[in-house]
């Protein structure tokens, strides 16, 4: 049993082994018996079922593991991507404006293994289809509208996109990390404290238990080893006071001795003293047996006191390692919903070639983004605060000079005259 997400719940584990055969069950549509199940349990009792088991299906409107991560790590919702992807469609005339839209909400256009993904301000990956909520749009039809203006083949991988996006995502939170408050930290530390505290408590208190605990079963051993002794002897002195007693005097101790009767009642009383020793010696036996399981039942009752506060305290640990992971995921979520408050436009798609080694080879003709003049213009804040020499003013917004759009334009060639440039 145990709490997540404000939900207590517990972890059934069954083995699927059939010991007797040597088999593994089969558990064919196992999910769908089990929630079958769940809810004729909660419909017999009355309870009330969570989100996603009060109705028929797989319920695919729940987020799968990927999309709970992903919204987890990013702080947007799948049902927030999917309205941004899907307004920026719906908005668009032509491919161009369809990209320049999604760079606009912070989505750059690549290729992976489908032809056409969205990465993220984050780095998370997306289909593209799959974040146009529109039922009448195919993928083939996204195909037919993209590629002629931007070809899977000349897009960037999701590897090139992702750093391009951890590049532009990193520098704008710099600026929010330098004035994260640490109230919320300090508070969660002193509450741990406490809560560590108490259990440290605890710890000792259990300590000086078991070792009243074991010095009163010491105590009572003792005893009742004295107790036999004392019982032993004062057997034996009775034993003695009446043999002196009844010891014969005058004629029938002579005939006694002349028939040999005091040797028959020696042999006697020797062999009665021998076994009384032996039954003695038994009964100590098993106490000292008894006590010995006595003391071995205290020290396995005691370990596994430490073992449960030992397990306790590792339990707290984890506990406190969720609670603080949770806090900075938490914290990161806020600063990036506090970023998408701000500017989120990635830097334009525009061809460039990677190098002179590219250029000699023919070029390359994948898409990549050129932000190095923005970084450049970006060092002079006071510049880009007035406007550029392209017109523009952005000094109300932070890093808008630093991730404005540029579309770089080839090389001319020469030979080929302006018409041609611009066709290429």
């Amino acid at each position: 049993m145990h709490v997540k997400d404000g939900r207590e719940h517990a972890h059934v584990v069954w083995s699927r082994i059939d010991a007797e055969a040597g088999k593994a069950v089969q558990i064919a549509f196992d999910r769908e018996k089990l929630m079958m199940v769940t809810r004729e349990f909660a419909r017999d009792h009355g309870l009330d079922l969570p989100g996603g088991y009060d109705r028929d299906g797989h319920g695919h409107d729940q987020l799968s593991l990927y999309e709970k991560a992903q919204q987890d790590k990013t702080g947007v919702t799948k049902e927030e991507r999917i309205a941004h992807v899907t307004e920026a469609w719906q908005q668009s005339d032509s491919a161009k404006a369809f990209v320049r839209a999604l760079e606009e909400r912070g989505y750059i256009l690549a290729t992976g293994k489908r032809p056409y993904v969205l990465v993220d301000i984050y780095g998370e990956m997306n289909a593209l289809p799959k974040l146009i909520d529109d039922k009448s749009v195919r993928t083939k039809d996204i195909r037919a509208f993209l590629e002629k203006d931007f070809p899977a083949g000349s897009l960037p991988s999701v590897e090139d996109a992702r750093k391009l996006a951890d590049q532009h995502r990193k520098a704008r939170e710099a600026f929010v990390k330098s004035q994260r408050s640490q109230d919320k930290e300090t508070v969660l530390q002193e509450q741990q404290a406490k809560r560590r505290e108490v259990a440290q408590k605890k710890a000792a208190a259990l300590k000086v238990t078991q070792a009243a605990e074991a010095l009163k079963l010491a105590a009572k051993q003792q005893d009742e080893t004295r107790k036999l002794e004392g019982r032993f002897k004062d057997e034996i002195d009775r034993i003695k006071r009446q043999r002196e007693e009844s010891r014969p005097t005058g004629l029938a101790a002579f005939l006694g001795r002349v028939t040999g009767m005091n040797f028959l009642v020696k042999a006697l009383r020797a062999h009665q003293d021998a076994r009384r020793q032996q039954q003695h010696e038994q009964e100590k036996q098993a106490l000292t047996d008894h006590q010995q399981r006595q003391r071995q039942e205290l020290a396995f009752r005691q370990r596994m006191q430490r073992l449960s506060h030992e397990r306790r305290l590792r339990a707290l640990d984890r506990l406190e390692a969720r609670e603080m992971k949770s806090l900075t995921t938490k914290q990161l979520a806020g600063e990036r919903a506090q970023e998408r408050d701000g500017f989120l436009h990635l830097p334009t798609l525009g061809r460039k070639q990677r190098d002179k080694a590219a250029e000699r080879d023919g070029g390359d003709d994948r898409f990549y983004p050129d932000i190095q003049d923005d970084f450049t213009r970006a060092a002079n804040p006071g510049h880009d605060r007035h406007g550029d020499d392209r017109g523009g003013d952005h000094g109300d917004r932070d890093f808008r000079s630093l991730f404005k759009n540029r579309r770089n334009t080839p090389k001319k060639t020469p030979g080929k005259n302006k018409d041609d440039d611009r066709d290429r």
